[in-house]
């Protein structure tokens, strides 16, 4: 039953610093989105590096992309909150049935690491050149999240044993 109940609460600890990024992006919504202009329009990469042609300067695509960003942690967070919603409501039953309860948990964090991955590192990072500027540049605090997702994620498709 502990590894059970670890399971739920990491879970659950995911769902709430997914509803924590996605409550203060929409309640503080000027300053993420500096960082998404800055991002898009590549204006603190190294000055006349090859790849500017790959810069978004249209402010409708800037609250687009940050829309899109907001909505991927939103819904990361609605996931795990079901998925650890679910594994609790099975902690006692079979061993089938609380593997069965964790595929919103699994999709939950499949989609929280493709916003911090593919969103922060692939696309802001490398497409966008991100890893280039000193004062927008969020690749540290990505790798954080993604990395904690991972482990979880991990941890809990590990199966489980039946109960005694």
């Amino acid at each position: 039953m502990t590894s059970r109940y670890a399971k739920i609460i990491m879970t659950l600890a995911l769902a709430a610093f997914a509803f924590m990024v996605t409550f203060n992006n929409i309640t503080d919504y000027g300053s993420n989105f500096e960082f998404v202009k800055h991002v898009f329009s590549m204006d603190t990469t190294f000055p006349g590096n090859k790849a500017m042609y790959r810069a978004i300067g249209t402010p409708a695509l800037w609250h687009a992309g940050y829309w899109l960003i907001i909505a991927g942690e939103g819904l990361t967070f609605v996931l795990l909150l079901i998925g650890g919603l679910k594994m609790l409501g099975a902690r006692t039953a079979s061993a089938a049935e609380f593997q069965a309860a964790k595929n919103m948990t699994i999709a939950g964090a499949a989609l929280g690491f493709l916003v911090w991955f593919l969103g922060f590192m692939v696309i802001g990072g490398e497409w966008f050149l991100m890893w280039q500027s000193d004062t927008w540049n969020g690749q540290d605090a990505a790798f954080k999240f993604y990395m904690a997702i991972l482990g979880v994620l991990i941890f809990v498709n590990q199966r489980d044993d039946e109960i005694a």
